[in-house]
């Protein structure tokens, strides 16, 4: 079940991608159009204001995690990508056979006045089955693994608080096997992964209903599953 799943979203991704590349005429154009499109959004977070501030969070299929934080009040942005693997920009095809060393992750622009980064983890949290290792729902992999990457000691040590705090308060048996890791080089996903759920809300909706995901996060957190509450 689980590789028919992953079968699923891989095709799902590769159609998407025919798709999204149909005007261009050869695979050459291909690529340059596809690291050109990655090099410009690389190039947007790191040209954000002074004022607004980023975080990293590996939750499993990135699809699955815009959405989450797309809602909040003072979130400007999601980006879905790598991160934490060995090879400079990464293709979803290299990092999905697992031998990258990434893991799919949404970078997260925000304005640190409007909201907290404590905010921020708790969303995350209620968004992810943190008592798996390697694996997220019905993905399997050292890819889909969690991990919060931080980018100042002021937000690792709000993520060890909040991983403390969630240990002793958390209303499931398992432990909380989620790192928290000082952030390496995040690289951003293809164009078609950006904002898949609003692109392919159909295909979306098929894929996430088949992982299980709500289903296993109602059982891990009851009513405060998905952080809306």
């Amino acid at each position: 079940m689980t590789s028919t799943i992953f079968n699923i979203r891989f095709i799902y991704a590769r159609f998407a991608s025919r798709r999204f590349l149909a005007s261009l005429v050869i695979l050459g154009a291909a690529a340059f159009n596809c690291n050109l499109v990655q090099a410009q959004t690389s190039s947007a977070i790191k040209a954000a204001p002074a004022t607004m501030a980023k975080a990293t969070f590996a939750g499993g299929c990135f699809w699955c995690m815009e959405a989450p934080f797309d809602v909040l009040p003072g979130v400007i942005s999601t980006t879905s990508g790598y991160i934490g693997g060995t090879k400079i920009n990464p293709t979803y095809e290299e990092v999905s056979s697992g031998r990258t060393g990434h893991t799919e992750a949404v970078q997260v622009l925000y304005d640190p006045r409007k909201i907290s980064y404590e905010k921020l983890l708790g969303v995350y949290w209620r968004n992810t089955d943190p008592t798996v290792k390697d694996r997220q729902f019905c993905d399997v992999g050292t890819q889909y693994r969690t991990g919060i990457f931080t980018y100042d000691d002021a937000q690792k040590k709000s993520a060890e608080a909040s991983k403390a705090a969630l240990q002793k308060s958390k209303p499931f048996k398992g432990d909380i096997l989620t790192e928290i890791i000082v952030a390496p080089e995040f690289y951003p996903a293809e164009d078609y992964h950006q904002d898949y759920y609003k692109k392919n809300p159909t295909r979306y909706g098929f894929y996430r209903a088949g992982c299980g995901r709500d289903a296993r996060l109602k059982t891990l957190w009851g009513a405060e599953a998905g952080g809306k509450h």
